[in-house]
């Protein structure tokens, strides 16, 4: 039995799709950010605490939103490959390899939001919220989370200036304009 072979999809296409997760990814990151700001008071153990139990699905959503929000740049980061590794394979895998390194970073910084969350819910359940180690250790935990999901940004941004350089090379407009091009009579 021969199986026909689908037809490849256009360059537009899954370029015009990698903007989509893209934006998504941005509009989900950025709205969880918000919502965190909300939440977490930095300094005040209790009140962080506090604001987790009142807001627990709020806080619960915010983890699915970050991981939702990295699976849409994972997509978009292999999107990115595909579209620009005719411009230079070897930059687009550099490229590949921070982004998958920021995001899997992002994801275990996931951790130390469940983190947070069963200490709180455990301090509850236990009836001793009002012990301070508990409040602060799960401050100290979304503490991590904020480092951890920095250094990922770090990488990212690395990432992000190897994919302007790869968006300009691609253009051609750098090869027409070049002061290195040389010129043959």
């Amino acid at each position: 039995m021969m199986m026909e072979r689908l037809p490849e999809t256009s360059p537009r296409f899954r370029a015009n799709i990698a903007v989509v997760l893209f934006l998504t990814t941005i509009l989900t990151g950025g709205a969880a950010a918000f919502v965190r700001w909300r939440l977490v008071i930095p300094g005040d153990a209790i009140s962080t605490a506090t604001n987790i139990l009142a807001h627990g699905r709020l806080f619960q959503m915010l983890l699915a939103v970050d991981l939702i929000s990295v699976a849409c740049y994972v997509a978009t980061t292999l999107l990115f490959y595909e579209l620009f590794k005719p411009v230079s394979e070897r930059l687009s895998l550099l490229t590949v390899s921070l982004s998958i390194t920021s995001c899997v970073i992002a994801t275990f910084a996931s951790l130390f939001h469940i983190a947070a969350l069963i200490v709180v819910r455990g301090a509850q359940y236990l009836n001793i919220l009002t012990v301070q180690p508990l409040p602060d250790l799960a401050l100290m935990c979304l503490k991590l989370r904020a480092q951890a999901y920095g250094i990922s940004l770090v990488f990212f941004g690395f990432y992000c200036l190897l994919i302007a350089y790869l968006i300009f090379r691609s253009t051609g407009w750098c090869r027409l304009t070049s002061p290195w091009k040389t010129r043959v009579s």
